[in-house]
């Protein structure tokens, strides 16, 4: 057994290094395991796990933080204790790595890999920067188009959206934004559905996430508590990293595409004023109370449905919150995410630059 555990660790440390010279060969991860292996891996975890309606993800998370609790609950008298400890650390730390080794693999066996693809902009031959000039401009545009939405759907200017759509029939809808963005763009092709309300919503919700990726049974998991509004691009968001695209910034840019090319109002909506909150908040970080000059363009009912927004986060605010944030940005920026939870805004930089030769 302790012969098991050596040979485990040996092989983190074996693992490490090759990701790590990985990491300096994108193309090879490109053609061999983003478009090769991870292909048949994904499709086939979707075809198993999504024919089950429930998230066979997190029950297994769940049934695992059981099984963590009940050993150390039975076993607390020699995990607490430093004699314990200082007897057979070895032995313990051993045991410990031997996981970390198994875990760490399947990771990046699984989807983890995807992390050192080919940046998305250099796929697209994208520019992604700009000027605050360039971002004010884009800003504009984006918020004429919002408004033009808007105003198909609602009334008045000043009623905010209500998706009319319960989660199911949202689902079933993704799909036909996946199939147009596939017609135009091959790589962001989406097959064999695997939405699943997430069980653990709550803590999700606690914890500051619309939703996430199981990176071992490929099963796009969504907060089900989330505003409605939003519903649609936060799915369309975790079906990207379904198909391949680790980084954040790409899957929302994936993800926003995906929504605005849906033939349905209320997807397309969903997409725009998305892409308008990161706008102004993109503007924030280049001047702080820049972006308020603004507001007296958009419709009220849009306005609306940020406050609605930040009010649901808002009532979750914990230092639960804080930690996970703080936790999530680190495990991004150890994967070749060097803006960490920062990434999520990166994506306004590839709107501008996908729109300098596509029209809005």
């Amino acid at each position: 057994m302790k012969k098991s555990k050596v040979i485990l660790t040996l092989f983190l440390v074996v693992q490490i290094i090759i990701i790590k010279i990985l990491s300096a060969f994108p193309e090879f991860i490109e053609e061999y395991y983003s478009n090769g292996l991870y292909l048949w891996i994904s499709k086939i975890s979707r075809i198993v796990f999504g024919s089950l309606n429930f998230s066979i993800g997190d029950v297994i998370y769940l049934i695992l933080i059981v099984i963590l609790i009940r050993y150390i609950f039975k076993n607390r008298k020699t995990i607490f204790s430093w004699k314990s400890w200082k007897a057979d650390w070895k032995s313990k730390f051993l045991t410990v790595l031997s996981f970390v080794s198994v875990f760490y693999f399947c990771f990046n066996f699984l989807w983890g890999l995807n992390y050192h693809r080919i940046p998305l902009y250099e796929k697209m031959t994208l520019d992604k920067e700009y000027t605050k000039e360039e971002l004010i401009f884009f800003t504009k545009k984006m918020i004429l188009k919002v408004n033009e939405i808007h105003s198909q759907i609602a009334k008045n200017d000043s009623l905010k959206i209500i998706n009319p759509y319960d989660i199911e029939t949202i689902y079933a809808k993704t799909q036909n934004g996946y199939d147009q963005l596939g017609n135009q763009y091959s790589s962001f092709k989406y097959e064999n559905p695997s939405l699943k309300k997430s069980l653990v919503s709550l803590p999700l919700t606690y914890m500051g996430f619309g939703g996430y990726l199981n990176p071992f049974t490929n099963e796009a998991q969504v907060n089900y508590k989330i505003p409605k509004y939003n519903f649609p691009t936060t799915v369309c968001h975790e079906m990207a990293h379904q198909i391949g695209y680790a980084s954040e910034s790409e899957a929302n840019f994936i993800g926003y595409l995906a929504s605005i090319n849906n033939d349905d109002i209320y997807f397309k909506y969903s997409g725009y004023s998305y892409a308008l909150k990161y706008c102004l908040g993109s503007i924030e970080k280049f001047e702080e109370g820049k972006s308020k000059e603004l507001w007296p363009l958009i419709h009220p009912g849009i306005l609306k449905n940020f406050q609605e927004s930040k009010d649901f986060w808002d009532n979750y605010q914990t230092p639960i919150d804080t930690f996970f944030h703080y936790f999530y940005d680190h495990f991004l920026k150890a994967n070749q995410q060097k803006d960490g939870l920062e990434g999520y805004s990166k994506f306004v930089g590839l709107m501008i630059g996908y729109y300098k030769s596509s029209k809005l």
